[in-house]
């Protein structure tokens, strides 16, 4: 896969449409073009301690004033036109983005997902002791050091896909 769209969602609670962070790599003929981060005010609007403390560290003081997920995604949309989304996890990712549709009542497009999990079982197997997306992006050549960083993830995500989609 050459031209794709890898994202990652941070979520501030067990909602799946509580998205507190975006991260968006656009890759183009199998390079990085250009990539997009934006906090975003959640909704419901509360975070759990655990989440906060330890998956993620944003915290209702971080998205108090940002902007709501139809602002940010009216910023998305168009940068992300014609092509595939990929994710680790699709499942989740693919269910953060359904359900803030649905949260703001706005029609979802029905966008094309590939899971680079999925991939990476295929294609490693037994030779990683997991195929948790720092385990993967590692095989693939990529420290990820900032894990839970919706825009770190996104970007190890999308070296993962060019080399295993």
């Amino acid at each position: 896969m050459t031209d794709f769209a890898a994202i990652d969602f941070e979520t501030a609670n067990h909602s799946q449409s509580s998205v507190c962070a975006v991260g968006i790599v656009i890759v183009r003929s199998g390079q990085i073009a250009d990539t997009y981060y934006s906090l975003i005010r959640p909704t419901p609007n509360y975070y759990l301690a655990w989440f906060t403390n330890d998956i993620h560290g944003i915290a209702h003081k971080d998205t108090v004033n940002a902007r709501t997920f139809p602002e940010v995604w009216a910023e998305v949309s168009p940068k992300i036109i014609g092509l595939p989304l990929v994710a680790h996890n699709s499942q989740f990712d693919e269910g953060c983005l359904r359900a803030a549709h649905a949260a703001y009542e706005m029609d979802y497009p029905k966008y094309p997902f590939h899971c680079t999990c999925v991939a990476a079982r295929r294609v490693f197997g037994r030779q990683l002791p997991n195929h948790r997306l720092p385990t993967v992006a590692k095989a693939c050549g990529y420290d990820l050091e900032r894990h839970h960083h919706a825009l770190a993830d996104a970007e190890a995500c999308a070296v993962i896909a060019i080399q295993i989609l």
